[in-house]
């Protein structure tokens, strides 16, 4: 994919491109993950390896690419990630990436393992990749240890029974033991399951432990709230080792800035993590035990930090024998603070201003040759935060009468437009300029532009009407090339998705209003919904064309709009998570589809030149099908629900609908759909009714309950089948006895 002789940099910019690509279109990633695997293989450099491991690792979590293209995707990779592993030199990020890459894989892995029990090769492949990084986990830094920890959750996930009882009623996303079958030659359940509590009792062990390792301690807590809610079986277990751990065990050392901070990270995390689970489930049995921990951590650190601040604040009584108890107590009194005032009389500068001490040597130190501006903020910050109170006031009052005295020493400011001239009215020799005032911002564009020509010697004497601030204007924006445009308006839609995700289901579902009801009113999952399918539908409906004519007839070219295609597919995504609950969402969007191909159709058979704009509800109407069916049962009740909705129905739609008959258990399914749609939808009654035919045609499983709903509504169709048969069967019967009359 890159050429050997060009430089690292333009071969990890040739790399760059590929991810951009593949972030646009999901289908090109299987290509460019077999191109780039020689490259990024143990044997490349360091910068390969780097960059080729954050790329699978990005590649495996991508919530975009579909889990059946991922499975056929990792059994690629494995072997290349298990030599990464392997090695016991391997940089340390290349073993973080791998770590994480493998963590994403190992589910996806074993579900392909699960549907094939031939690839004897790759189930060894991904064993091999879990014991070395079990091995590496207790001898490697801290941030390598947190990233095994993150591939041992997915372990216990994988590896231990889900909440649904049934598997392919359950999210698709969620691999657990439940789909392996009893009798799998590879998979023993029962061993797998045995493993994955002992690799649970392995995380839990560093808190058990209570050990001082705030990072591998927050790392820990935070897997642990995914167990819990997805894998019931382990909560008893971990909810019991989070309430024996004390986050507050450092507070028994030397209290250092380092210890304090590693105390209130630790002591935070587990709290956040018991205040999720009491309010996740108020009616656990742990709940009580649950609150009554928070509580006791929340008073523990107020007593640690609040009374270690008290003592602090106790003052010394000083005695009256000891010159040494003298000294300090002197020196913890209130320091005298001199500050000269400034002589009216003469020019000043601002340093001279601000300057708080008479010592020549202090004030000709120039700061910014000794430190960076950055550090400096920082310390001035750090230093103003830790002032005395009085002192600092005084400081500020004495600055203040400083200004005080300048201000009034000052010349008064004259308005040339309304100034007096000091010329007598009766001078006729006097025959003044006209010429324009200039107004206050030209004045001040005049000083900093001066000031800016004569080098901006810090010492210079300045007039106090320079203080004043200049009018701040923001510099205009840079203009966004259309490939920068794309990229931050799908930045924008994920942004939009992630919010989307978060937001709950209402409790009370609200009636719609119809296609004219305001998109985003009440700003929850629905009306996020609505904005993202108008903005796929409607922002940029009509720039699917390639070209557009001008007035005088010539070509104009456009570059390619993406946004909207990129919106569907998140959409599309979306919805197929968790279809039976989102099929509101799909209606919604397709609606929103139909009525801007109408619009579109219209404004195309109206324009003086027609025009075939593209068609959008087909296409993803088949497509959203297609990924709904593998996943339909025979008591699945959402495709009558979701061909009821749809705004207008195809042959097309209903074809698809026919070849659900080729699985027997599906059949009673699609016949019943599509009779709801004869008795229900009059007006696509007579394709309905050719699909159930083409079912009676094709499926002679399914001929009994076809010829019974066709028996109703098209009894001339059954009898001219009936008599065709017929007369085929007498035909054959014919030919079979002239063959065996001209054969005797």
């Amino acid at each position: 994919m890159a050429s050997t002789q060009l430089s690292v940099p333009d071969q990890i910019r040739q790399l760059e491109d590929a991810r951009k690509l593949v972030l646009g279109e999901v289908s090109y990633y299987p290509q460019v993950i077999q191109a780039t695997l020689p490259i990024i293989g143990p044997t490349a450099k360091v910068e390969f390896r780097r960059w080729g491991t954050e790329f699978l690792c990005e590649a495996f979590a991508s919530p975009v690419a579909p889990l059946s293209q991922k499975e056929t995707w990792c059994i690629i990779v494995l072997e290349t990630l298990k030599q990464l592993l392997e090695d016991p030199k391997q940089d340390i990020i290349v073993l973080r990436s791998a770590i994480q890459a493998s963590a994403s894989i190992y589910p996806i892995a074993l579900r392909w393992i699960i549907g094939n029990a031939y690839d004897t090769s790759s189930w060894e492949r991904l064993v091999a990749i879990k014991a070395r990084i079990f091995q590496i986990w207790d001898s490697s830094p801290s941030t390598v240890r947190i990233c095994c920890i993150k591939f041992a959750q997915r372990v216990v996930l994988a590896q231990t029974a889900s909440i649904h009882s049934e598997p392919r009623r359950s999210d698709p996303l969620d691999i657990s033991l439940r789909m392996v079958t009893p009798d799998h030659p590879l998979l023993d359940p029962q061993s797998l399951e045995a493993e994955a509590f002992g690799v649970l009792d392995r995380m839990l062990a560093v808190l058990q432990e209570n050990s001082s390792d705030a990072l591998l301690i927050d790392g820990t807590l935070n897997t642990l709230s995914v167990l819990i809610r997805a894998r019931p079986s382990t909560s008893t277990r971990i909810i019991n080792v989070v309430l024996n751990f004390n986050p507050l065990k450092l507070a028994n050392s030397p209290m250092t800035p380092k210890n304090k901070v590693l105390i209130k990270s630790m002591e935070k995390t587990t709290r956040m993590l018991c205040m999720h689970l009491a309010r996740r489930d108020p009616n656990n049995p742990l709940a009580g035990r649950i609150q009554q921990h928070v509580e006791r951590l929340m008073r523990a650190r107020a007593d640690i930090f609040d009374n270690a601040g008290r003592k602090r604040m106790v003052p010394v009584p000083a005695e009256d024998g000891d010159s040494k108890r003298q000294r300090t107590a002197n020196m913890s009194a209130e320091p005298v603070l001199n500050i000269a005032p400034l002589d009216p009389a003469v020019t000043h500068s601002l340093a001279d201003v601000f300057a708080l001490t008479q010592d020549t040597a202090i004030k000709s130190v120039h700061v910014p040759d000794l430190v960076a501006a950055s550090l400096a903020a920082r310390i001035s910050i750090r230093t103003i935060s830790g002032l005395d109170a009085g002192l600092l006031d005084k400081a500020l009052n004495a600055i203040r009468e400083r200004l005080a005295v300048l201000h009034e020493a000052s010349p008064a400011v004259v308005n040339p437009e309304t100034a007096k001239l000091d010329l007598d009215e009766d001078d006729d020799d006097y025959e003044p300029d006209y010429f324009a005032a200039e107004d206050t911002e030209q004045i001040l564009n005049k000083l900093d532009s001066s000031g800016a020509d004569e080098g901006g010697d810090r010492q210079k004497p300045i007039a106090l009407t320079s203080l004043a601030l200049p009018t701040f204007k923001l510099p205009p924006p840079p203009t966004l090339n259309p490939e920068q445009a794309a990229k931050v308006g799908q930045s924008s839609v994920a942004r939009v998705f992630g919010a989307m995700r978060t937001l709950e289901d209402p409790a009370v579902k609200r009636t719609k209003a119809g296609i004219n009801r305001l998109a985003a009113s009440s700003y929850d999952r629905d009306s996020w919904i609505t904005v993202l399918a108008r903005l796929a539908t409607r922002a940029g409906a009509g720039l699917d064309e390639s070209t557009i004519k001008d007035d005088e007839d010539s070509k104009v070219s456009l570059p390619q709009v993406n946004i909207s295609n990129s919106i569907r597919d998140l959409l599309y995504a979306y919805i197929l998570e968790d279809f039976r609950k989102r099929i509101e969402a799909a209606v919604s969007w397709l609606t929103e589809e139909w009525y801007n191909d109408r619009l579109q159709q219209r404004a195309a058979a109206s324009a003086p030149e027609p025009w075939d704009p593209p068609a959008h509800y087909d296409k993803w109407a088949l497509r959203l099908l297609d990924g709904i069916f593998p996943y339909l049962h025979a008591q699945d009740k959402v495709l009558t629900r979701f061909l009821s909705e749809l705004p207008e129905l195809s042959p097309q739609i209903l074809s698809r609908v026919k070849e659900l008959c080729r699985d027997p258990s599906l059949v009673n399914l699609a016949l019943t759909s599509l009779y709801y749609l004869v008795m229900m939808r009059p007006p696509v009654r007579d394709i309905a009714l050719d699909a159930v035919e083409g079912v009676w045609n094709d499926y002679e499983d399914a001929r009994p309950i076809a010829a019974k709903y066709l028996q109703r509504w098209r009894p001339g169709f059954l009898e001219a089948a009936t008599q065709k048969e017929q007369a085929a069967a007498a035909a054959a019967e014919e030919g079979s006895a002239n063959g065996t009359a001209v054969a005797a």
